[in-house]
């Protein structure tokens, strides 16, 4: 027999009753029923039943066992009775009884219980991360991801993409986050970057000839941490192909994660067809560029119907410049409670509430009610109405100012809507396409133009469109959106050196710092560079949203907690003198 199990803890059945098995595993509870023992033995498979009673050879062993001891058992397989039949356990149908066993790996009192559902503080969870992991939620998202994983490789090879790993120590790049900088011992006083994501590398790929490329690629940013983002590092789908259009990506990637999700989503609707939004027009409707389509809600601008109107507030807003009003409709929200409760939202998002009509019942039929309607008159509230096409038992809720200032907190008061009055299908992923993605944006302070997005990408029009007001200039950039949030972005790449200097020239980058940044790819595309294109998929998110968990951590096996450290390593560390020295390096301490 195997020194440790002859089966795991899933496998057995009816049909090895009266057979001698040897399991082994940890003990995940311990009942005692009038001097039987009874133990669910777990393994990363399942739980089977064993028990032990005075008659057993090793049952004062057995007693001093505690929970989450690893042991070995040998013992005979029997039937339980009809009546103790366990239909949920594969093994609910047999237990084993006790005639040997050996302790493998006692266990201290335990900082968290693995059996049940009982919740710790996340610190406790992350430092003793091995014991978390034992959880069966833990090791059924562990798995998932896993899968996911598997599927999206043999989905990828299955679509003629070949795997290829690029380097992890490279230089920095302008990825829009921070680099996590490694010294050089070998050439004191410079550093490598870890890499933010393959960009330069694929696409280098693609200059030298391979046609499409992809990996499951590891990316370091040093990142403020948020509920679906790693503070440190993450993993995504990460593919190139040459000689193609931005719907060729499109249509590439969408049957691989539409296959994902049909596949691991649980039986939930996939949506089959991915609208194609604008940045613009996903900010105005629902101020995000990672909308959640699920929420029916979309915002409407409605400046006309207050311009010169008795509401002084808007109607003198509307007179500065680049100031406008949005409507967030919220059909079955027309109640004074709900309408009060929005407006509470709103102050707690830091402004001084939100303007409001909800129409109800009258004497003479459908009425409008709030302070708006009162201060505009019918004929204004009822074209809002209309436009909004809302009728009794709905509302409308009004923000305005300058969109850039308003926008962020109109798209959380529409999900709060949204998730408040139930409006939301949970049972299905929406996918859009954000696309036409401006490429620079200016500082508000200071007005310095600078890269909105990738700065790799090919500017819509090429080297015309750089000729005029920048803040116009569109690119070849894309997000998929699912469910509210980022799952893939990409972009077409702009393979002509001519017009990367001018697009990086614009952001205040000379030719000079170009060629000293990224002297490799500009070199290369100096030789035939071909017309390419690509994207990279978010693994951690996609597992976040198919496993319903609501934070990135609980998908990623080892995670660092809110302050990017590592409990259970005690990373970072301080470094020791000798290291510092053989680095060329100190430590300046902090004030």
């Amino acid at each position: 027999m195997h020194a440790f199990r002859s089966q795991t803890c899933a496998e057995l059945t009816k049909a090895n009753v009266g057979e001698t098995v040897r399991l082994s595993g940890w003990v995940h509870r311990v009942r005692d029923h009038g001097g039987i023992l009874f133990i669910d033995l777990r393994d990363h498979y399942g739980v089977t039943q064993v028990l032990c009673d005075p008659d057993s050879p090793v049952f004062a062993e057995v007693e001093n066992l505690r929970s989450e001891w690893c042991i070995r058992i040998d013992g005979e397989v029997k039937a339980r009775d009809e009546s103790l039949i366990n239909p949920k356990l594969p093994t609910g149908e047999i237990e084993v009884f006790i005639r040997d066993m050996e302790v493998l790996g006692a266990a201290d009192e335990l900082p968290l219980i693995v059996f049940g559902d009982q919740e710790y503080p996340e610190e406790t969870r992350l430092k003793y991360r091995y014991l978390d992991l034992r959880r069966e939620k833990l090791q059924h998202n562990m798995i998932l991801r896993s899968d996911v994983v598997a599927s999206m490789r043999q989905r990828m090879w299955d679509t003629g993409f070949k795997e290829f790993q690029t380097p992890i120590i490279t230089a920095s790049s302008p990825e829009g986050a921070r680099d996590f900088l490694v010294p050089s011992r070998q050439h004191p006083g410079r550093f490598y970057a870890l890499p933010q994501a393959p960009q330069q590398f694929k696409q280098l790929i693609m200059v030298s000839g391979f046609d499409k490329y992809f990996q499951i690629a590891p990316c370091f940013r040093d990142e403020d941490p948020r509920a679906d983002r790693s503070p440190t590092d993450f993993y995504q789908l990460d593919l190139e192909m040459s000689f193609v259009t931005q719907q060729d990506v499109f249509d590439t990637i969408q049957p691989v994660i539409s296959g994902i999700f049909e596949e691991f989503g649980g039986g939930r609707k996939v949506d089959e067809t991915w609208e194609q939004i604008s940045f613009r027009d996903s900010a105005l409707w629902y101020g995000t560029d990672k909308p959640d389509l699920r929420n029916p809600i979309k915002m409407q601008i409605v400046s006309e119907h207050f311009a010169g109107s008795g509401f002084a507030i808007f109607a003198k807003l509307l007179e500065q410049e680049g100031t406008e009003i949005r409507a967030i409709p919220a059909p079955s929200g027309g109640s004074r409670k709900f309408c009060d409760r929005m407006n509470a939202f709103a102050q707690a998002q830091g402004l001084p509430g939100m303007g409001y009509i909800f129409w109800r019942d009258g004497e003479n039929g459908m009425e409008a009610a709030g302070p708006l309607a009162k201060n505009i008159g019918p004929e204004r509230t009822e074209a809002i109405r209309q436009q909004l096409d809302l009728g009794v038992g709905d509302a409308a809720f009004f923000l305005g100012g300058k969109p850039s200032a308003f926008e962020a907190v109109a798209g959380r008061a529409r999900t709060e809507i949204g998730e408040t009055l139930g409006l939301i299908d949970q049972d299905r992923f929406a996918f859009a396409w954000i696309v036409d993605f401006p490429m620079y944006e200016a500082d508000e302070e200071t007005g310095k133009i600078d890269f909105s997005h990738n700065p790799f990408s090919m500017p819509q029009g090429g080297m015309d469109a750089l000729d005029g007001d920048p803040l116009s200039v569109l690119g070849y950039q894309y997000d998929l959106a699912c469910n509210g949030y980022e799952l893939v972005s990409g972009a077409i790449r702009n393979h002509k050196p001519e017009i990367m200097f001018k697009a990086f020239e614009l952001a205040g980058y000379g030719a000079e710092e170009v060629e000293s940044r990224f002297g490799g790819m500009v070199n290369a595309f100096k030789y035939g560079a071909p017309p390419h294109g690509g994207c990279a998929a978010g693994i951690d998110r996609i597992v976040m949203l198919l496993a319903d968990e609501a934070n990135i951590r609980e998908v990623i096996m080892f995670p660092m907690n809110q302050r990017a450290e590592d409990l259970m390593m005690s990373a970072p560390s301080e470094p020791s003198n000798e290291q510092l020295r053989e680095l060329g390096l100190r430590v300046i301490p902090q004030d």
